[in-house]
């Protein structure tokens, strides 16, 4: 918790991009047409939309217009994907790095909101999308509950029950999570995907 009353996502962000990272190093091309638990991508679709919006978060950090910016990436090579991530992650870090980023109001695409409550979302996203590349995968990788439990908190903070779910809604409606289930599986279920072992 800051001064400010926050919670500061910046170290919870740098390791969600770095987990990210890690799986992403783990895709082989002939992976890429698998699919996903997020239903519109292909384990191909996913990476480019994991690149490209961390630029939109990058260019949001750097006080740009993200909206501005395409949610997805196209035209990198089958094994280029680990460097295409490696080289916007690094500048979304970079872009985040200030104290005066947390306070300041950004625009995303669910609104105009502070600094920290923005990069509290894009934790809940990559993490998520970290899972769904994993479930693609067979799950090559640990991941790391940690952050699974802030994405969670996040997400029912941002998307409650009480707040309906339509078509500009980037998650499906909630799923009721198996008894037992991981907390993986809980902010999966949260945000409308299952794994696809029972797709």
């Amino acid at each position: 918790m800051t001064s400010n009353g926050f919670v500061d996502p910046r170290p919870v962000y740098t390791r969600a991009t770095e987990q990210a990272a890690a799986v992403i190093r783990t895709v082989r091309p002939e992976q890429l047409e698998r699919p996903t638990p997020c239903a519109e991508f292909d384990v191909r679709g996913l990476l480019g939309h994991i690149v490209g919006g961390t630029r939109r978060i990058a260019v949001v950090g750097e006080g740009g217009d993200g909206l501005a910016v395409p949610s997805t990436t196209e035209g990198v090579a089958d094994d280029g994907w680990a460097a295409a991530y490696d080289e916007v992650r690094v500048r979304a870090l970079k872009a985040w790095a200030g104290d005066d980023r947390m306070t300041s109001p950004v625009r995303v695409p669910w609104g105009e909101v502070p600094g920290h409550a923005a990069l509290s979302g894009y934790v809940m996203e990559i993490v998520t999308h970290t899972w769904d590349l994993a479930e693609a995968l067979g799950h090559p990788l640990g991941l790391d509950p940690d952050l699974a439990e802030f994405a969670l908190a996040t997400a029912r903070a941002v998307l409650p029950d009480s707040r309906p779910r339509d078509e500009q809604t980037p998650f499906a409606v909630r799923r009721e999570a198996p008894e037992g289930a991981g907390v993986y599986e809980r902010l999966a279920a949260w945000l409308g995907r299952e794994p696809l072992s029972r797709a």
